[in-house]
């Protein structure tokens, strides 16, 4: 595994208006890894996920202070071309939310937004990025059918080769199995693990059990703090924190 410093995170802070969300994060995040970021409700973890590619931009009255550098370069820097980051952090969020079109145009859409039109190429993106979410085989047939008719787990998937077909570098994870069914949740969990090898993903996950099957390191959030992170298996079997511990022991949360 490359150990790589993709992102580093330091020293961040983030608030809604008076309301501090984060305190002081510090993090380094290497290439092609899965980092999992855990903790109970409102602890921060949605917060710093949207701070990395700036969706948090939409939030009237949001700041922040300290730094978050994506290889190397301050992703607040004022010349940071916004739509340039957001191509390579893609963002999936937890409720899948495919277009009114079919499953063909619904991974198209965003190589026809940026210019690319030609049958060919849009075909082979298409294919590539619906394998790489692992969904070709179900779908091949059905292309040119209307997405919403495809199941939650399917649709999640397809949410997933929306945000791949574009090429991002980062993959942001809210939650992705969120009331899904445990095969189509396998079925996510087997996709992430082989995406790792050209993504880095950082992945809210479902809950404690789902981050100890697929992340290589976790951190645990409390409070709005990253109160310890390391590998997972040191993280759930011999954490650092007692706070921590009596998280992941189901003591509370």
């Amino acid at each position: 595994m490359s150990q790589e410093k993709k992102i580093i995170i330091k020293d961040f802070s983030f608030y809604y208006g008076s309301l501090q969300a984060l305190r002081n994060i510090n993090l380094n995040i290497p290439s092609n890894e899965i980092f999992a970021i855990f903790g109970p409700a409102r602890s921060g973890k949605t917060t710093l996920l949207k701070s990395l590619n700036r969706l948090t931009d939409f939030i009237f009255g949001s700041s922040h202070t300290g730094t978050i550098l994506l290889d190397g370069k301050d992703i607040f820097d004022p010349k940071q071309n916004l739509e340039q980051l957001r191509r390579r952090v893609g963002f999936v969020f937890d409720l899948p939310t495919p277009l009114p079109l079919s499953i063909f145009e619904n991974i198209a859409y965003g190589l026809r937004l940026s210019g690319k039109k030609q049958k060919i190429f849009l075909n082979e993106n298409v294919e590539k990025s619906l394998r790489s979410a692992a969904l070709w085989e179900e779908v091949k047939d059905r292309l040119h059918t209307s997405a919403l008719r495809l199941s939650g787990g399917q649709q999640q998937r397809l949410c997933l080769a929306r945000t791949l077909v574009l090429e991002p570098e980062v993959l942001l994870l809210d939650e992705p199995c969120s009331g899904l069914d445990p095969i189509s949740t396998s079925s996510i969990e087997e996709t992430l693990i082989q995406l790792k090898k050209e993504y880095t993903i950082i992945l809210v996950p479902h809950n404690i059990q789902q981050a100890s099957r697929v992340a290589d390191r976790a951190g645990f959030f409390l409070n709005n703090e990253l109160l310890e992170e390391g590998p997972v298996y040191k993280i759930f079997t011999k954490p650092g924190d007692k706070r921590t511990e009596d998280y992941v022991t189901g003591r509370f949360g």
